[in-house]
């Protein structure tokens, strides 16, 4: 299970079974579940007084912990909605961010016992990347992963089936899109919702301010700032590359400073091997070939990095007796 600020995604028996978004929706009087996933997403911004929609997760740590337990649960019923008298007892695998605290760590784990785990492992979010990519994690070599999810920015350097040198930084999706609607404002003043700003950052987020195949403008509609009245602005992928320089340059620095704390031998592989983008800010248009412009070593975007973690988790979960690295 790859318990994401903006998206789960539930992997049983190798296949993707639930890859919904982290939002849940609940009844403000009496805090019954209304709807999680997509449904709720569709009502995210969107509420009168009686309905709250929560995304229980920020930066990549549980905030909201009954909305977290009633996701999880929701979510793991969206699998067995088969009739059964008993709820199954699970043994499940969850990801957690490489800078997780005790007290985070512990959270997680309460939250999937509570929803019906039996046996709870954890694993860190980079190594189930590197897995997921398909990289020999027990090899006696180092591997680089920069994993860019909505909550935090993950990157680890892997050797032996441990993490060597690691970084955890709460700068990620979330926080550009958070850039394009203050950007929205400030520049064209118009009123924009989070959702508006998630989709300009899919369609037109650059980190490059020249593309190879630049993307159309994105027309976006809204209310004027002053006058509240109705406003067409077409958003080109120049301004948004931008507008996202600032977050963008701190994962930069993020990388390096990992980078510094590599032992030598280590660092010549990474060289040699180059650096893995997963999650989903990886599929910023442009940002391998920026990082790769300024640090001097190929990047390779994993080839499905929203899905890459899950899949790790997947097969750690075929493999708990083997792998030393999952987290009781």
């Amino acid at each position: 299970m790859d318990l994401g600020t903006a998206n789960t995604i539930i992997i049983q028996n190798g296949k993707i079974v639930v890859d919904e978004p982290s939002v849940v929706a609940l009844d403000n009087r009496t805090d019954k579940l209304l709807a999680i996933g997509s449904a709720a997403q569709q009502m995210h911004g969107k509420t009168h007084s009686n309905i709250k929609t929560i995304r229980p997760l920020r930066d990549g740590v549980i905030a909201d912990f009954y909305a977290a337990e009633q996701m999880i649960r929701g979510m793991i019923k969206m699998i067995n909605n088969k009739n059964r008298l008993f709820s199954p007892s699970l043994r499940i695998v969850v990801c957690i961010p490489s800078g997780s605290t005790e007290v985070e760590i512990r959270a997680v784990r309460d939250s999937a016992e509570h929803a019906g785990g039996r046996d709870v492992y954890m694993i860190y979010e980079p190594m189930a990347a590197a897995i997921g990519i398909g990289l020999d994690v027990e090899a006696p070599e180092g591997n680089m992963i920069v994993d860019i999810g909505g909550g935090t920015t993950e990157i680890a350097i892997i050797s032996l089936g441990g993490i060597v040198s690691n970084k955890s930084i709460r700068i990620a999706g979330d926080d550009l899109t958070a850039d394009i609607l203050e950007y929205m404002g400030r520049q064209h003043n118009m009123k924009v919702g989070e959702r508006t700003a998630e989709l300009i950052k899919i369609n037109v987020g650059s980190a490059l301010v020249n593309l190879e195949d630049p993307p159309e403008d994105y027309v976006v509609f809204g209310p004027n700032r002053m006058t509240a009245l109705p406003m067409e602005v077409p958003v080109s992928y120049q301004e948004i590359a931008h507008c996202l320089d600032k977050s963008v340059s701190k994962i930069e620095m993020a990388v390096l400073s990992a980078l510094e704390n590599t032992p030598p031998e280590l660092y010549a592989d990474i060289v040699r091997n180059g650096i893995y983008l997963a999650g989903g800010g990886a599929l910023l248009k442009g940002l391998d070939k920026r990082l790769q412009d300024k640090i001097n070593i190929p990047f390779h975007i994993a080839e499905d990095p929203l899905h890459a973690v899950a899949k790790g988790t997947g097969i750690a979960l075929k493999n708990i007796n083997k792998f030393k690295f999952l987290i009781r």
